[in-house]
């Protein structure tokens, strides 16, 4: 099927409507250049929207203990494969606990899928975004520091028991 071509009259092929359109609508936005939209950062942070979502941290019960049940069920829906989970035993009740749990935050794409996967609410995307660095292998997050991370506020209510003095993160 061979498609025919509107035929140009001689002012459209001189790309002067176009021209006067794309000026039209720069026109029309400089009466919001008096706003200011421009935030003087790190010193004024933006206030963050209800429902987002940064960076994955591993959250601890109300008991201490961590909630990870090792199900790898976050390592299998990550669509980047940024998680990874080596099971260990233990004692308690649950069985399972990750001897190894590492988030490649260089590949994480935040998309929640392994906090809405997770049956114990053991991993949270809390509204953590600074995450810049130099080197990639620092982007890499141990079971450890993404406890730390997870116990930072603000916490989740009924979700996570606060960090207190004596405790170590």
């Amino acid at each position: 099927m061979k498609l025919q071509r509107p035929k140009l009259t001689w002012w459209e092929r001189t790309y002067f409507p176009a021209i006067l359109q794309g000026l039209a609508i720069t026109f029309r936005h400089i009466p919001r250049i008096k706003k200011r939209v421009t935030l003087e950062y790190p010193e004024v942070r933006w206030e963050l929207p209800k429902k987002y979502r940064g960076a994955p941290v591993l959250l601890t019960g109300l008991d201490g203990h961590e909630k990870c049940t090792s199900c790898k069920l976050c390592q299998f829906i990550c669509p980047p494969r940024a998680i990874n989970i080596v099971a260990g035993e233990t004692d308690l009740a649950k069985e399972k606990f990750p001897r190894e749990f590492t988030i490649d935050m260089g590949l994480c794409i935040f998309c929640g899928y392994c906090q809405e996967v997770c049956p114990v609410e053991a991993i949270w995307l809390k509204d953590e975004y600074e995450l810049a660095d130099y080197d990639r292998t620092r982007l890499i997050y141990t079971k450890e520091e993404l406890l730390a991370r997870g116990r930072k506020p603000p916490y989740l209510p009924g979700k996570e028991k606060p960090l207190t003095e004596g405790d170590k993160p």
